[in-house]
């Protein structure tokens, strides 16, 4: 298989497009074509190891580097033993908060970072899930607003359930990167001890904001969602700086289990 020039290693001041990729990457991206060719779903066996090389034309070692990569990707799973072999997988952000996560620790970023991110992306995340959002997840997003109110009084629900709030309405903003992206962001903060709590009274205030936001999101008011969503971010930032500015000034670490 003939390699082809193609930009591995970005830059901030552009991609390197004069270091070809290895062989084992473009037998991956093959790969990977070939799953959506095909129209493969989670849980499908691609073809056994003899079938492969014949129709990668590469050597063993070369054709095990690329399934190795697609598994550490989280887009395939290597069943060893008879009957197994490579197994088709849906990617999660997972592979992306560890990626993000490291990134971020060789710019000594701090935790504020994210909250910045937040505030610049959520309001218009608002907007769209106002216009787009489904009847069925509508409904997920009312049940997590009962559920969050409900078990307000549980630390652990009451952080569950405002953070499922808020990727709810990332995902029903019919934008995948939105989702893909909270989710990271979700997993960057999951890898931290930042000690951060919500006294009864800022759980009360999250709870009321959340319906709020249900409600002009259900109500399909693009505007009311995203101011609503901007006061909410701004709030919980201005609450993060009063009480934990020392956690959001912690430099994030990068952390595999993203």
């Amino acid at each position: 298989m003939t390699e082809k020039p193609s930009p591995v290693r970005p830059s901030r001041g552009g991609a390197d497009a004069s270091r070809p990729q290895k062989t084992a990457l473009l037998v991956a991206k093959q790969i990977v074509e070939d799953i959506a060719r095909r129209g493969n779903t989670v849980g499908d066996r691609l073809p056994p190891e003899h079938l492969m090389l014949a129709e990668y034309g590469v050597g063993r070692g070369t054709l095990r580097e690329s399934l190795r990569y697609l598994e550490l990707q989280g887009a395939l799973t290597l069943k060893p033993g008879p009957g197994g072999g490579p197994i088709v997988q849906q990617p999660d952000a997972g592979m992306l908060a560890a990626s993000l996560s490291l990134l971020l620790q060789f710019e000594n970023a701090p935790f504020s970072t994210i909250m910045e991110a937040r505030a610049a992306m959520e309001p218009s995340i608002a907007r769209l899930a106002a216009q787009r959002m489904s009847a069925e997840a509508l409904e997920e997003l009312r049940a997590n607003v009962v559920a969050l109110r409900s078990g307000s009084t549980d630390t652990d629900v009451f952080t569950a359930e405002s953070e499922r709030f808020h990727a709810l309405i990332a995902w029903g903003s019919g934008n995948a990167l939105f989702g893909y992206l909270f989710d990271a962001m979700l997993g960057i903060l999951a890898g931290a001890t930042m000690g951060v709590e919500y006294p009864k009274r800022q759980r009360d205030h999250t709870c009321t904001i959340h319906e709020e936001i249900y409600a002009a999101i259900s109500g399909r008011d693009p505007d009311a969602a995203a101011d609503l969503m901007a006061r909410h971010i701004t709030d919980h930032t201005v609450y993060l700086k009063k009480r934990f500015r020392a956690a959001l000034s912690q430099p994030i670490r990068w952390d595999l289990g993203g």
